[in-house]
């Protein structure tokens, strides 16, 4: 690997987000007035999505106080609206005390971002849940250097995840959402693009962790490399068969992408700013979505030939690409209809190798470049995060999909090794196969909503899981649905966390913004009603 101490992704899209204007953008483009993008009907005011996707935050982990936060000296001090709502979180629950794991929830401070990475396997968190108890959680968590052995019950306030608390101020967030399945980045990776983890099939190693019931093909319940990617190192290798969103998105002939960090060069690492030493590869095979369908993989990780060609197919790149691209998009005014975006590691926000201070310096950059740009008035951003880590979180979903493999733990279980279930299977689609081995709803992980159109200082309680991203954008662009029990049938819909009726807009919608220092969170500049 070739070690990098510094964040080279993080200082490019910072030098872009805060010496750029929305002018200088235009100027900097290739001379095209629009997009493609502003061509294809659309049912709302919405030409763009960008879903930028994170890894492992159960929502308690980042807003177990919400709104409160403790306010040290010499931190960034978060001080909330005096209208802003409630949510379902720990300190509303009354679980700061008393709680049934048998310690307690400590708040960690902004001094010590880096955390050991917890126990997040698809029958371990089931285990942890026992049966709604929520009182396991402690039995799989990792002994952390400077927290102890009962970390994974902790969470961070707005002194140190203070963006995602100020956009959470300034536009929409979700207090119920959850992963699609229990499990670990792979599941959740396909889960918000297809709505589906069945139809995964090993193409080298054992199906063992990684399939329901060790089986060689089935649904997905842990990481594994994609099969066909020339970055795939793991020794469990998989595709899968059906559809997802891109499959849907070409077939309609729009215009779409999903941007990796360190996509250009699978052996280039970079170390988090808060840990120097700490290097990890920028690119991770197991969390690219697209990669693992044969559609929409592009296997050598081949460039465009033409910046003009982000988002368009052209039969190489299969809509896949480098994270700097979707940057390049932008300033060249092609930005994709959707994009779906993943951080370099270091800034991914994993426990063990990020953190949320290096994460919010990816947040906000991206979303200050989006804000300044031409394209703001018609985007809405989609930020969640693929599973929970194990972190603690203190709500359990309904189970929308019952299941009985020899992985599930969820009920009838006393151990981690036990056998136990998740209820009993049923079968789903029109052949009459069983879809087993996908338990869930899994643990409850934020989503938000960032917009000119989202509601402002609104929290949704809706029930909502990672394939009301996928169903956003079908009926936005009228896509259809995925089929073969996608999820996203039956997914909640995200539309409560707009305004589209706001008849102080007019019909491209205002410039609503939020300019955030990315080192802080803290509010630079503003736009609001």
């Amino acid at each position: 690997m070739t070690t990098v101490k510094c964040l080279c992704s993080m200082a490019l899209l910072m030098a872009f987000a805060l010496a750029t204007t929305a002018g200088n953008l235009h100027a900097q483009g290739n001379g095209n007035s629009h997009d493609d993008a502003d061509d294809f009907p659309t049912k709302t005011p919405i030409k763009h999505v960008v879903v930028i996707f994170q890894e492992n935050v159960s929502f308690d982990h980042y807003f177990g106080t919400y709104p409160h936060a403790t306010n040290p000296a010499g931190e960034p001090a978060f001080h909330a609206k005096d209208d802003t709502p409630r949510v379902n979180n720990l300190e509303s629950s009354g679980l700061l005390v008393s709680n049934p794991n048998g310690a307690n929830p400590v708040r960690i401070d902004r001094s010590d971002p880096n955390t050991c990475d917890q126990d997040h396997k698809y029958g371990d968190e089931q285990f942890a849940f026992d049966g709604g108890l929520m009182d396991r959680f402690l039995t799989k968590s990792c002994v952390d250097a400077v927290l102890g052995a009962s970390s994974v019950l902790d969470y961070y306030d707005g002194n140190t995840v203070s963006a995602l608390w100020n956009y959470a101020q300034h536009f929409a967030m979700s207090d119920n959402h959850f992963g699609t399945t229990f499990g670990p980045s792979t599941p959740g990776a396909m889960n918000v693009i297809a709505g589906q983890t069945f139809g995964g099939s090993t193409t080298k190693g054992s199906g063992a962790g990684t399939i329901a019931n060790g089986a060689s093909s089935g649904a997905v319940i842990g990481d594994a490399d994609p099969g066909g990617d020339m970055c795939s190192a793991s020794a469990t290798q998989i595709t899968m068969s059906g559809k997802n969103i891109g499959d849907l998105l070409n077939a309609a002939g729009i215009t779409w992408g999903g941007f990796m960090g360190g996509f250009a060069n699978c052996a280039l690492d970079h170390a988090p700013t808060t840990n120097p030493t700490a290097a990890t590869t920028d690119y991770v095979p197991h969390h690219a979505w697209f990669q693992y369908w044969a559609s929409t993989e592009n296997k050598n990780h081949t460039p465009p030939s033409s910046p003009s060609l982000i988002g368009k197919t052209d039969g190489v790149t299969f809509h896949q690409y480098d994270l700097s691209l979707f940057m390049s998009a932008l300033q060249n005014h092609n930005l994709p209809a959707v994009s779906y975006l993943k951080a370099i590691a270091a800034e991914d926000g994993h426990a063990g190798y990020s953190d949320p201070l290096d994460e919010q310096i990816f947040l906000v950059n991206t979303i200050n470049a989006l804000m300044q740009s031409d394209e703001w008035k018609e985007t809405a951003v989609i930020i969640t995060w693929d599973d929970s880590d194990g972190w603690y979180d203190h709500v359990m979903g309904p189970i929308v999909n019952q299941s009985d493999v020899s992985d599930d733990r969820l009920l009838g279980t006393a151990s981690l090794t036990s056998t136990g279930n998740c209820g009993t299977a049923k079968a789903f689609d029109v052949e009459g196969d069983i879809q087993n081995g996908k338990c869930g709803f899994g643990p409850r992980i934020p989503l938000f909503v960032i917009s000119p159109w989202a509601r402002e200082n609104y929290v949704d309680h809706k029930v909502l899981n990672q394939a009301s991203v996928v169903r956003f954008i079908e009926d936005n662009w009228s896509l259809g649905r995925i089929g073969n029990d996608s999820a996203d049938a039956t997914a909640g819909k995200l539309d409560g966390m707009f305004d589209f009726d706001d008849k102080d807009r007019d019909d491209k919608g205002d410039a609503r913004t939020l300019i955030l220092n990315p080192g802080t969170g803290q509010v630079v500049s503003g736009d609001h009603k």
